[in-house]
């Protein structure tokens, strides 16, 4: 029982959880799109997030401890690094077009965790732009859209039509709700300047602004040239999954509600769509 737990913590604090998180909107998109199963760009978004992820939030504790990493770092340090090895691999397998869009989440991914900036910008000493009160939750949306929708569609040569357009603001509001409950999860140990937006309008308005992002979310859907019954459906499903997380979030959460539920949402949305085609 013991390993088990120590084998779901690992998988959890080691990024794998989020990145088949990312992998399946990525896959998401494709389905959407009638577009076949593209091994490269999924494999790549899949260990790019896990390197990514693990170098923003381990950069600081590997810099200021290398000399006395903990086993668990030291094992993530080094899972994370044949992830990078893997996702360099799948990155020369895709089109160039592709590589300059990763060129530039990858900037942006890099700037949110290195210190570049002047000090008066910067709520702490850190000076990267994670430390920007009120801007992180953008930038994550941001990333995830643009990887998730532009990249796919973009390795396969799929024009950027207003139907992709829509399908990249959706994720964008998407991904910024299933922040919120990690966000009110926080409260007990963000700084102030953090400037999040429970922070700046409380946990009930929070919620309430949530709700009303996921009904632009799915209401978008109407807007696009081609939908179908079913799509609408397995939309709404997960429109009202996301919505009772989301209302049911609070500050005292179990410890997996975020991290392993709440991130397991896109997961759940590419299993619908796999069952249903």
């Amino acid at each position: 029982m013991r390993l088990i737990k120590q084998l779901f913590s690992f998988y959890i604090n080691s990024s794998i959880h989020v990145a088949l998180s990312v992998f399946s909107l990525t896959w998401i998109t494709l389905i959407e799109y009638h577009l076949l199963y593209d091994e490269n760009v999924l494999y790549f978004v899949f260990y790019a997030t896990i390197t990514g992820y693990n170098f923003v939030k381990y950069f600081g504790v590997a810099k200021f401890h290398h000399r006395s990493l903990a086993t668990w770092l030291k094992a993530i340090q080094i899972f994370s690094f044949f992830c990078f090895v893997l996702m360099s691999y799948y990155a020369f397998q895709l089109e160039k077009n592709t590589l300059i869009g990763i060129t530039i989440f990858g900037v942006v991914t890099f700037l949110y965790a290195i210190p570049f900036l002047p000090k008066h910008l910067f709520l702490d000493k850190q000076h990267n732009l994670r430390s920007i009160g009120g801007l992180k939750i953008y930038l994550i949306a941001l990333v995830w859209s643009g990887v998730t929708v532009i990249l796919p569609l973009m390795n396969q040569g799929y024009s950027i039509s207003n139907d992709v357009i829509i399908t990249a603001v959706q994720r964008y509001l998407f991904i910024i709700i299933l922040m919120f409950p990690f966000e009110i999860r926080d409260l007990r140990y963000d700084s102030l300047k953090l400037s999040t937006i429970p922070q700046k309008i409380g946990v009930k308005q929070t919620k309430t602004i949530g709700v009303l992002m996921l009904i632009l979310f799915f209401f978008l859907e109407l807007f696009k040239d081609e939908i179908t019954f079913l799509s609408m459906f397995i939309l709404l499903a997960i429109t009202i999954v996301t919505g009772l997380f989301l209302m049911f979030s609070k500050v005292e959460q179990t410890s997996y509600y975020s991290a392993f539920w709440v991130e397991g949402i896109p997961i759940i949305w590419l299993i619908l769509l796999l069952l249903s085609t």
